[in-house]
């Protein structure tokens, strides 16, 4: 069916919907109840534009099943932390960590952990379920806040998203822009390292103050993870067949089913679990069970059940983006945004601003990399840009300011993963604030001039 003129405003029609959202995270409700009631709000406007209810019904069930996939992933998630607590990989990785990270600055060789692992598994959130999870449990263990020690997982993860040639992300901006990853990367390269450089000094800066502090505690954890599990360097075989399999680029839900599967014989092979227990760990979530109370608030996890409301998110989310784009309702913003261009500065701004408005809108990435592509290529080819630093612009800006955003599905992922909301580790994920301003800080030195070198 064609899109018809809405009887409202299309703009008025965004607000009116991410006010709802915005509400549910004010009013603390569950979000997914914020999203349903812009679904509802869409679809009045719409039905009175024309539109046929049963037309809109099937394109929100037809959203659905499009994101069948992820879905699984999400429950998997759930699934894949309980299972590194329960068979003891992340115990293990403490263990050996406490003694390796004593007087090391931790904020700072943990976010090139995380960025380097990141880079290889692909996945943002598939990094942070697992070995984020292990680095949290030594970062909290050593006395650094929660909400600063996952920040600065989210900063190393995202580096997935942002540049890894395995990452969905990246392929989509590949497909988009018919550019090559080495095409793309090459343009990539020239603000990521200056973002690495820049976001590694604000760590090493801020972990100073936890390098030389009271290790006593430390020494507490390990006994009691030694009473409480069977540490063993072979349970580190777990993370190396999850990095392996993810190089090798299986998908994400193959490559968690195996990891599911070697972590329950490895729960049962070393830590005497049974079948029952280990799927009830699964479904329903892990807790540690050592002789220190305080070190069992960190080894918990919510198993699948954790991830229901994460999931109910996801798919109102989805179905709200599919009824905007059926409705036509964000191409009329898009298109105003960039009205008046003329320059390069100015389009690259505009491309940062388009791309980041709709990750903020569409609650996902996958909007904000496809239409900047969509509308804007013309206009580089028409201001002599090469369309790799269209690219370039959207990874630094709409994709990397993601978790960001509370009702972000990205950061709704964390949240049971790591035990906190956006709000909370928001204000210390370094890299999502300092990639997007290095990004208009280099681009306003190459294309301030007219026929300034492209890179």
């Amino acid at each position: 069916m064609e899109s018809r003129k809405l009887s409202l405003n299309p703009t008025v029609v965004l607000i009116v919907s991410l006010g709802f959202i915005i509400c549910s995270i004010i009013l603390s409700i569950p979000l997914f109840i914020g999203f349903g009631l812009g679904i509802i709000f869409t679809c009045i406007v719409m039905i009175k534009s024309g539109y046929i209810l049963a037309d809109l019904v099937k394109t929100m069930v037809n959203s659905v099943l499009e994101i069948k996939n992820l879905i699984v992933v999400v429950l998997f998630i759930g699934a894949t932390t309980s299972i590194w607590l329960s068979s003891g990989v992340v115990p293990t990785i403490m263990y050996y960590g406490f003694s390796y990270m004593e007087g090391v600055n931790f904020l700072f060789a943990a976010f090139l952990i995380m960025a380097v692992v990141s880079l290889f598994m692909g996945t943002a959130i598939g990094t942070i379920s697992t070995v984020g999870i292990s680095l949290s449990g030594i970062g909290m263990g050593l006395g650094i806040p929660q909400s600063l020690v996952v920040g600065m997982l989210v900063s190393g993860a995202f580096i997935a998203d942002k540049i890894s040639p395995l990452s969905g992300l990246i392929n989509l901006l590949m497909t988009t822009n018919n550019k090559s990853y080495k095409e793309i990367f090459k343009s990539m390269i020239v603000t990521l390292i200056p973002t690495i450089i820049v976001t590694s000094i604000v760590y090493y800066i801020i972990g100073i103050k936890y390098t030389s502090g009271d290790y006593s505690k430390l020494l507490l954890y390990k006994e009691a993870i030694s009473l409480g599990f069977n540490t063993s360097p072979l349970l580190l075989i777990l993370p190396v067949i999850i990095l392996g399999l993810s190089i090798a680029g299986l998908s994400a839900i193959k490559t968690f089913s195996i990891g599911i599967a070697v972590g329950t014989i490895l729960s049962i092979a070393f830590q005497g679990a049974t079948i029952d227990g280990v799927i009830n760990s699964v479904f329903f979530g892990y807790h540690g069970n050592t002789p220190s109370a305080e070190l069992n608030k960190l080894l918990v996890s919510g198993g699948m059940i954790s991830m229901t409301e994460a999931i109910l998110m996801v798919i109102s989310a989805y179905a709200l983006i599919q009824l905007f784009e059926k409705g036509n309702i964000l191409m009329p913003l898009m298109e105003r945004l960039v009205n008046g261009v003329n320059t390069r500065l100015s389009l690259i701004g505009r491309t940062g601003l388009m791309s980041t408005l709709l990750t903020v809108v569409t609650c996902d990435q996958t909007a904000g990399i496809i239409l900047p592509c969509k509308v804007l290529q013309e206009k580089y080819k028409e201001l002599e840009l090469d369309t790799t630093i269209l690219a370039r612009v959207i990874s630094d800006t709409g994709i990397i300011v993601a978790p960001l955003m509370p009702w972000n599905i990205n950061s709704f992922l964390i949240k049971p993963i790591m035990g906190i909301s956006a709000a909370q580790y928001a204000p210390y994920a370094v890299l999502c604030y300092v990639c997007p301003v290095i990004s208009m800080i280099i681009s306003y030195f190459l294309y301030r001039k007219p026929k300034s070198t492209q890179v």
